[in-house]
């Protein structure tokens, strides 16, 4: 067979190399030209392959398997790259006589015929092909696809109310999507928990209150749309917020540390800016939002009762470093570039002040110039980012335009949510969590295999291993599998680093620390979506992982969602509750040593005239690096330009670099190999959090869907 299969797609001796000793070459299928410089331009494909999210597809195969269906005529596949490296296929279609056909049930027909990424992403009904002067589909000819949504379950409803064209405006902004239906499923688009706190926050200043339980309970434009009639108007302070703070859980474990020198535990970014800035309105946007935003204004001290916080007034003006590097050749301006930012790092002052650094770097007229901003851990967090530069942008914007500054409405203070959350540490509700969490004294955890057993674990030992997903991969992963099994994207990467720990350490079972947002909706009249602060929650949970992929999947999605709101009150309980024994209690449960951060999409949707973008300089070290470090590795993932990243971070004094790569390579084959498994047409399931009215435990389910599949 593989004789007769060369046999079409080789040519004997084509340049007559008699003095070689090829004698045999193989087409492959590629469409090239010579040019005039000796170099081959590629210039299609001869036989219709194409690549999609790494996989060859064969469109005639997609186009015959179309045609079987008995409602169609005549079919043409083509594919569609509107932006570099996402490509999707567009199937169009022709009816046989008088028929009618939706595409729910075009989709529905290739998923029991192909894989998952072989079915078109769009299908456009044509009267009639348009055909060359030969009579072949004239492929130039087929018009672009109207709809620029991927085609899903849902039907594509066009938003009817105000309140709908609002929250679709919204998701295709956030999202990065041309076009959304009222009844697409957010999670099924691409998106996540971190993204939901971006839409609620948008709503909310179009005058649509949401809160991330509106949203969970039904992730539609049309279910959000109903919710917000109903839902409350979050009263606010709008003016700057002073006085003592409580601390917050998250906080209450910074301090819990006792690091040598915790002025010194920052987040920063470095930013390139497309666009010169002025010095005095930099100045005058970074002091607006250091008024506006009242944990910018955070001081700390210490008593001999531990540590207490309290907001300061806003200052006249707040100071903004100014660096002329334009006299220096490239190569020692990014070397001063990283020096100047590590001097601003050690700079914060918890107790008198500053808690955020600002520096501008001018590189001359014909290179972009750079923005470094440096704030204390304990003030800011990921969501917090997105809020400061999007004020950032405006309020320099409008200085620009010598308009007055105007930034959207402040959310709940952070001083009012934290006192919410003292009260809330004493209540019913929060007790309640209790029992859940002390389950994990019950687990029988093995430590993480070390290559040095007695090292030392601090930041200046810290080394980093990054892998990472391609854009195609990383499309599949945010678009195909979540529909699969319902699950939103930290379920897959849990599951995959399940299972590469799990055959790292030889054990079914691996305990870590999960980060969350932390902004969970426990208060009907509190909003905290346009808050800036530390909210971070941390929490331990206890994977499982299981051989079969589909049964992993299912496993680890119904660990996660036992866990009570976004985890909040491990910290909650274990630093704030005013019982000794419950304290006590939880510090003495097993401790992780390893911790996973999905940080969310960055920059997914930023425009060619966005004045930021990331550089690629160093911003010297975030922390003090006698500081020890909390865990033996930290996983944090996220996606930028396009592509899932994930960093390992370890102490090289007790693990190599070789382990750790192989680790991380481990958990990117496991990962893969979900995506793959998901775009089967024979994946798929739903798991009790799906159906909670049924109470059915996952093999009663199982054997329910299996029933009515047989049906």
């Amino acid at each position: 067979q593989f004789s007769v299969f060369s046999n079409q797609f080789s040519v004997n001796d084509p340049l007559n190399t008699e003095n070689c000793t090829l004698h045999t070459v193989y087409r492959t299928g590629d469409l090239c030209r010579y040019r005039s410089d000796g170099n081959i331009e590629f210039l299609g494909r001869v036989d219709h392959q194409v690549k999609i999210r790494g996989f060859r597809v064969e469109l005639p195969e997609i186009e015959a398997a179309l045609a079987l269906h008995p409602a169609v005529r005549e079919t043409a596949v083509t594919v569609q790259e509107k932006t570099p490296g996402s490509k999707r296929l567009v199937a169009y279609y022709t009816l046989a006589g008088d028929t009618a056909v939706t595409v729910t049930d075009l989709r529905q027909f290739l998923a029991e015929k192909l894989p998952a990424y072989m079915i078109p992403a769009f299908f456009v009904p044509l009267d009639a092909m348009p055909l060359t002067p030969s009579g072949k589909i004239d492929r130039r000819a087929l018009p672009e696809p109207e709809q620029s949504r991927p085609d899903l379950a849902a039907e594509f409803v066009a938003p009817q109310s105000e309140k709908e064209t609002i929250l679709a405006d919204i998701w295709q902004a956030v999202l990065g999507l041309e076009q959304v239906g009222v009844h697409d499923n957010f999670f099924e688009l691409g998106g996540d928990s971190i993204l939901t706190i971006q839409v609620i926050s948008r709503a909310n200043q179009a005058g649509l209150h949401l809160s991330p339980r509106h949203f969970f309970a039904g992730p539609t434009i049309s279910e959000l749309a109903a919710a917000a009639s109903a839902a409350p108007v979050i009263q606010a302070e709008q003016g700057p917020v002073e006085g003592p703070v409580p601390l917050t859980p998250i906080q209450h474990w910074f301090f819990a540390q006792d690091l040598p020198q915790p002025h010194h535990w920052n987040q920063s970014l470095l930013l390139r800016v497309k666009q010169p800035l002025q010095r005095e309105l930099l100045k005058t946007a970074v002091t607006h939002l250091t008024t506006h935003h009242d944990a910018l204004r955070l001081r700390f001290t210490q008593a001999e009762d531990g540590w207490m916080q309290f907001n300061a007034p806003p200052e006249e003006r707040t100071a903004v470093h100014w660096f002329d590097l334009s006299h220096l050749p490239p190569a020692e301006q990014s070397a001063a570039i990283t020096r100047h930012a590590a001097e601003l790092q050690t700079g914060l002052d918890l107790s008198d002040g500053p808690l955020l650094r600002v520096a501008y770097f001018d590189l001359g007229a014909e290179q972009d110039g750079r923005l470094f901003i440096a704030i204390h851990h304990l003030a800011v967090d990921g969501v917090s980012w997105r809020i400061l530069l999007e004020d950032l942008q405006l309020a320099y914007t409008q200085l620009a335009q010598r308009t007055a500054v105007q930034l959207p409405p402040k959310t709940t203070s952070y001083k009012a949510w934290a006192e919410r959350l003292r009260d809330y540490a004493q209540s019913p509700v929060a007790w309640g969590e209790l029992a859940y969490w002390l389950e994990l004294g019950q687990i029988a955890v093995r430590p993480l295999p070390r290559d040095f057993s007695d090292g030392r674990n601090n930041e200046a030992d810290s080394q980093t291993v990054t892998v990472s997903l391609t854009a195609a991969e990383t499309e599949a992963l945010l678009r195909d599998v979540p529909p699969v099994y319902r699950t939103e994207i930290n379920d897959v990467l849990l599951t995959a680093l399940a299972q590469a720990l799990q055959s790292w350490t030889g054990s079914s079972s691996v305990l870590i620390d999960l980060e969350s947002h932390g902004r969970a909706d426990l208060f009907e009249d509190v909003d905290v979506s346009r808050t800036v602060g530390w909210f971070t929650a941390v929490y331990p949970v206890c994977l499982t992982s299981r051989p079969d992929p589909g049964e992993a999947l299912k496993t680890i999605k119904e660990q996660l969602r036992r866990v009570p709101h976004l985890g909040i009150g491990y910290y909650l309980l274990r630093y704030m509750s005013e019982d000794e024994t419950v304290r006590q209690q939880l510090v003495a449960l097993p401790q992780a040593e390893i911790s996973f951060n999905y940080l969310g999409q960055f920059g997914q949707n930023l425009p060619e005239d966005a004045p930021f973008a990331p550089a690629p300089e160093a911003p010297g070290p975030d922390r003090n690096l006698h500081s020890p470090r909390q865990y033996l590795i930290e996983i944090d993932g996220s996606i930028a330009g396009g592509q899932l990243q994930l960093t390992w971070s370890y102490s090289s004094q007790i693990h190599t670099s070789q382990t750790i790569t192989r680790l991380a390579n481990s958990f990117l084959a496991a990962l893969r190999a979900l995506i793959t498994y998901c775009q089967a047409p024979a994946a798929g399931g739903l798991t009790p959090t799906d159906v909670p009215l049924a109470n059915l435990d996952q093999k009663k389910l199982d054997k329910l869907m299996a029933k009515l599949n047989r049906k």
